[in-house]
């Protein structure tokens, strides 16, 4: 990552795939423990658990500083741009441009996850200027590889990222997607 990173936009909304990717509002907070205080949300994502009014508030307070330090765009993953379904993420980091992306239980099997990593790709290449994406994610989520595959994502001959996150220890394989 380079020292010149601009910021990102105030207001941001991303359309494609029969989907609207836009800001996470006040209006949402109710709708966001439905989202994400779910088991499998827990287990598998840094989404804090259990996910209440209180964490829902926090999210969108933090996505608000990331945004406006140029690091991190969190959106809401609608179809038309009405109530959130999801969320997806891009993350600068100095290993890389990292998408990540949770979908509310109530809405999967519908191919959201896959449409709006493809809808956020396409505006790190086009609008960032970056030269591939990477998705970071446990060999063992097959929800989240069924996502990679489909979004045209490839792993990559990298180390594996080893932590431990919620008293869970995690290996994380790198997934890629270059610039077309």
């Amino acid at each position: 990552m380079s020292g010149t990173t601009s910021s990102f936009p105030e207001r941001m909304e991303l359309r494609g795939e029969g989907l609207v990717l836009r800001d996470w509002t006040e209006d949402d907070l109710a709708a966001m423990p439905e989202l994400f205080d779910h088991p499998d949300i827990a287990y598998w994502t840094p989404i804090v658990s259990p996910f209440d009014a209180e964490a829902a508030r926090a999210r969108l307070e933090r996505d608000r500083k990331l945004r406006a330090e140029g690091t991190t765009i969190l959106l809401a993953i609608t179809v038309d741009g009405g109530a959130p379904l999801g969320e997806i993420m891009l993350r600068r980091a100095p290993e890389g441009t990292e998408i990540g992306y949770a979908v509310g239980p109530a809405h999967r099997g519908q191919g959201l996850a896959a449409r709006a990593v493809r809808v956020m790709a396409a505006y790190a290449f086009e609008e960032l200027g970056v030269e591939r994406v990477i998705l970071e994610l446990e060999a063992e989520n097959a929800a989240s590889v069924g996502v990679a595959t489909k979004a045209g994502f490839r792993l990559l001959d990298v180390p594996l990222i080893e932590g431990e996150e919620k008293g869970r220890p995690f290996s994380l394989q790198t997934w890629g997607l270059d610039r077309p």
